[in-house]
């Protein structure tokens, strides 16, 4: 590593088991990352190497992606930096970070078409059989909620929704049900789950209804009552802005009984 005097471009691979212990022992990397980017150089992770890079300090004020499913703890670790974890490549101030597993692909092929051209880049996406269009990668992603925060109450408010996701429920029922001010339960609800009350009612909604898609022979409109939605338009745009497909693409996507 310190035989290396001049970069262009550093790639940082993915890490995998015990993220702080593998931030740990790469302390020295680190510093070397670094050096060669206030030096000129452009710096790349992929997958979860988004833990590395965002313990530079480099993405602190700017945005970034990771694997969806260690989102949680990447805002956790690194609140000064902006997670996009829908997206499959993200780029800023010439850092370069992607999304999950295989969608590395995806930014090795942004590479190759910022320093060979765009020829190279579809002829390397038609060779290793890629889709050089992938750029979202929400309709992969499985909600998680947070949970992993020391405010009780907000575990139970959590809890109430993910049971009673069929039914209409208000940020003022909510706050009324647990005694917390709406104001206070606001901010309390959204900085321990980094989610506000509604996008995560909405979130825990859309994940039921993904499941209904994928596995059952129900209708859009049928799964869209399931999960107590009685607007057609409301419930397309939400599912389309949790996971960048409608309620039908989506069903033709992973059921296999539509697929058939």
């Amino acid at each position: 590593m310190q035989d290396v005097k001049k970069a262009d471009l550093v790639i940082i691979p993915a890490i995998g088991g015990h993220l702080e212990y593998a931030i740990k022992r790469n302390q020295e990397l680190l510093l070397w990352i670094v050096q060669h980017y206030k030096s000129g150089a452009e710096v790349a992770s992929l997958c979860l190497g988004a833990f590395l890079l965002a313990s530079t300090g480099l993405l602190n004020g700017k945005s970034c992606s990771t694997h969806w499913l260690f989102a949680n703890e990447f805002r956790t670790m690194f609140s000064e930096v902006t997670l996009t974890d829908h997206k499959i490549i993200v780029e800023q101030n010439g850092l370069y970070s992607s999304g999950g597993a295989t969608s590395y692909w995806n930014l090795l092929l942004h590479l190759i078409e910022k320093y060979a051209g765009r020829e190279m880049a579809i002829l390397a996406s038609k060779f290793f059989v890629l889709d050089i269009g992938r750029d979202s990668q929400s309709p992969f992603s499985i909600f998680k909620g947070q949970k992993m925060h020391d405010d009780a109450e907000i575990k139970k408010v959590q809890d109430f929704i993910e049971i009673n996701y069929q039914k209409k429920v208000t940020v003022n029922e909510l706050s009324d049900k647990f005694g917390i001010g709406r104001r206070t339960f606001e901010r309390r609800f959204k900085k321990a789950t980094n989610n506000t009350v509604i996008e995560y009612l909405q979130r825990v909604k859309i994940k039921a209804a993904k499941k209904h898609l994928e596995l059952t022979r129900k209708t859009v409109n049928e799964v869209m009552y399931d999960v107590g939605y009685n607007d057609t338009k409301a419930f397309r745009d939400v599912f389309k802005k949790v996971t960048g497909l409608s309620p039908l693409d989506y069903k033709n996507k992973y059921n296999k009984d539509t697929a058939a």
